[in-house]
């Protein structure tokens, strides 16, 4: 009597709330693909009023694509830029998590590496490009050190604005309980922090993206970005649309699958994304 007491009242409950998470999940679904008919609506009155010179209809791309991906260019393509991207972001948040913390832990490190962070992240990858190339060559090497270059420093000033941002109150709190440097940082800092990461590795996603484009134009013979050179030098825009919005997909790709794994693997954290 006492279990079916308790649990009566409580599966209502559970079917209730369950089906409330479908119906937002459906809603959410649905507006998705409001949103996409409306824009292939809007590109394709584009595609009519300038004509195929200026820009390559819905229909003329989705068979560009066909072609591209029939040969097996545009699937080297995805495969070549999203390696780059992923070793190039992957370093940098290797090397900027760790950095950061220690910008944002230790005043002596914040005021010995500062004058570097602030010079070089106001200098866009774009520009040592070709210093790269000369210095490490037409390789993957080049590539993935522009990406890096863009990801570490995006990465470092969000971890320290993180550290900086803990309450003073916590850290007297974990100093007056006896804990010490390396128990604050993983009990109370790291915890803190994890959102200004998360944010900082986001944001280093899209930028590798951006860099991406312009370091394969210069060096590369296959990737996204050669893909699009390539097109405009053959006159091709319906290719150039294929590598563009081929661009905009792996990105969409790319940042849900962060958030996916971030909210699941750091949620004892608090982290919300």
């Amino acid at each position: 009597m006492t279990t079916a007491t308790i649990d009566t009242p409580t599966k209502p409950r559970v079917e209730r709330r369950v089906s409330r998470a479908v119906r937002l999940r459906l809603r959410t679904v649905g507006l998705y693909a409001v949103s996409v008919l409306f824009g292939v609506a809007v590109w394709q009155v584009l595609a009519m009023h300038y004509g195929p010179s200026l820009v390559a209809s819905p229909r003329e791309t989705l068979s560009a694509a066909g072609d591209l991906a029939a040969d097996g260019s545009l699937t080297n393509s995805v495969i070549a830029s999203s390696r780059r991207i992923l070793i190039g972001w992957g370093l940098g948040l290797l090397v900027g998590v760790p950095a950061g913390l220690l910008v944002g832990q230790i005043r002596i490190v914040r005021q010995l590496l500062e004058p570097y962070i602030e010079f070089f992240r106001f200098i866009p990858p774009v520009a040592f490009v070709t210093l790269a190339v000369v210095w490490l060559g037409i390789g993957e090497s080049s590539k993935v050190v522009l990406i890096f270059y863009t990801s570490v420093f995006i990465v470092i000033l969000n971890t320290s604005a993180g550290v900086m941002a803990v309450s003073e109150s916590k850290l007297r709190a974990a100093a007056s309980l006896g804990a010490g440097r390396r128990q604050v940082l993983a009990r109370v800092v790291l915890p803190s922090t994890v959102p200004h990461i998360i944010t900082g590795a986001r944001l280093a996603m899209g930028n590798s993206f951006l860099t991406i484009v312009s370091a394969e134009i210069v060096a590369a013979q296959v990737g996204l970005g050669s893909l699009i050179w390539t097109s405009r030098n053959y006159g091709r825009i319906d290719w150039v649309f294929v590598g563009i919005i081929t661009l905009g997909i792996l990105g969409f790709v790319f940042d849900r699958v962060l958030r996916v794994v971030a909210s699941r693997v750091l949620r004892r954290y608090g982290v919300k994304l």
